[in-house]
């Protein structure tokens, strides 16, 4: 009996071994990183080409790996049962096997090799790729027939499968990485909220960010020529656009560029210039239209200034280029724009806000979490939660912060002072 003990051990240490390979291919594989991967195989790295292959058809992969790792399992235990209850007759030599596979199997195939792998998973995938490609198309077969008996069964309980489509989104995979690292202080909050910003564009419609029509620079096209240089010097923006009538009535958007070229061929001077002929053909886009999209067609129409309508074809405000840019690297400056302060902290660590600053840009400045898909700027937010318009005075707590009205001007909400984030006791 000792004899066959001992000419079990190699065999049974040699099963586990294989388990624990197969253990390790599992867990490297689905753990290793897909753009690392992905760039190796760039490099030439035929062993990323393989982590690659496996990982184009995943639930192929793990489930080979799993039935290769089960046999080998199943085969060890019953091998090691055979010869214990030889030597130990009756349910005790069955116990007894039991016992110790069961601490053989969880710690060196499963426990050691699995934690191995979580540390090193692209090494350790990029090593095993090779014997777990030969496993996966001697497998194969038998695998698609798992397959095929476990969509049947689920579709018999109103599951359908589709494996083409990702269980997570490539976006939320990126996002939830980035929020990772960055608690992990490996990411700045400022490369934080800009990789947030690329991907926020395709959530976000041109109407979160547009200068509302009540701040554009707008000028009427009846002024004479004399007046219209004076108000475009004096607008300080370089694209402004002319109505005539009613400032719903856009007939061009007059650009300093060309205005200043017009004065400079001008053998009339000021007076003789015709503004109606350096006009720009207004460009009208719907206020529904995503950043990215938006992005994409300046860049296309090589334009940086579009006028945003409504579904009526009412004037709501106007975006431009570095408008959705700023989205992504934050407020850009140039000698020529005027410093507004639209968030002033205090000392006691409240923040005085303008009414329509963003949500969004308040939680940038702030490193707050305020919703921003309730309203978009921080005076609609909190008409949205009180559901009226409130007066100046009156004081609300929601989403763990105090929001004061300081000022109203007829039904606008102009200012307010907002506390820190407050303890969760105090939150109604």
């Amino acid at each position: 009996m000792i004899a066959a003990l001992l000419g079990l051990a190699p065999i049974v240490l040699a099963l586990l071994a294989i388990s624990a390979l197969f253990s390790a291919a599992e867990t490297s594989l689905t753990a290793a990183s897909r753009a690392r991967m992905h760039q190796l195989e760039r490099e030439g790295d035929r062993p990323a080409k393989r982590v690659n292959k496996l990982l184009s058809d995943q639930e192929t992969m793990i489930g080979a790996v799993l039935l290769g790792n089960n046999l080998i399992n199943i085969l060890a235990s019953a091998l090691t049962t055979q010869v214990l209850t030889a030597a130990i007759p009756g349910p005790w030599g069955v116990a007894v096997a039991t016992a110790v596979m069961t601490v053989m199997v969880l710690v060196f195939a499963e426990v050691l090799p699995k934690t191995l792998a979580i540390l090193k998973s692209d090494d350790v995938a990029r090593f095993l790729s090779g014997p777990t490609l030969l496993v996966v198309r001697l497998f194969g077969p038998i695998i698609y027939a798992i397959q095929w008996i476990v969509r049947r069964t689920l579709r018999l309980f109103g599951v359908k499968l589709d494996m083409a489509v990702d269980v997570l989104a490539a976006h939320e995979e990126i996002r939830g990485a980035v929020e990772y690292h960055h608690s992990e202080g490996l990411v700045e909050s400022g490369d934080r909220r800009m990789l947030g910003g690329v991907l926020d564009l395709s959530d976000m419609d041109v109407s979160d960010i547009m200068v509302h029509r009540k701040s554009m620079v707008m000028c009427d096209a009846d002024l004479s020529p004399r007046e219209l240089v004076a108000e475009a010097l004096e607008a300080q923006h370089t694209r402004i656009p002319l109505y005539r009538d009613d400032p719903d009535n856009i007939i061009g958007v007059l650009h300093a560029r060309d205005l200043l070229r017009a004065l400079a061929e001008s053998e009339g001077g000021i007076d003789a210039l015709d503004i109606a002929a350096i006009l720009r053909e207004p460009w009208f886009i719907p206020d529904t239209t995503n950043l990215k999209d938006q992005l994409n067609a300046f860049l296309k129409r090589k334009s940086h200034f579009a006028l945003v309508v409504d579904e009526y074809g009412a004037l709501q405000g106007l975006v431009t280029l570095e408008d959705i840019l700023e989205e992504i690297v934050g407020e850009i400056d140039d000698e020529h724009d005027t410093s507004v302060e639209g968030v002033r902290r205090q000392p006691d660590g409240s923040v005085n806000v303008d009414g329509d600053v963003t949500v969004r840009d308040l939680n940038r400045a702030m490193e707050w979490g305020l919703p921003e898909d309730e309203a978009v700027t921080i005076a609609g937010l909190v008409i949205h939660e009180a559901q009226t318009i409130p007066e100046p005075g009156q004081t609300f707590i929601f989403y763990q912060h105090r929001f004061q009205v300081l000022r109203r001007q007829r039904n606008q909400i102009t200012a307010l002072r907002i506390s820190a984030k407050l303890d969760e006791g105090v939150q109604v």
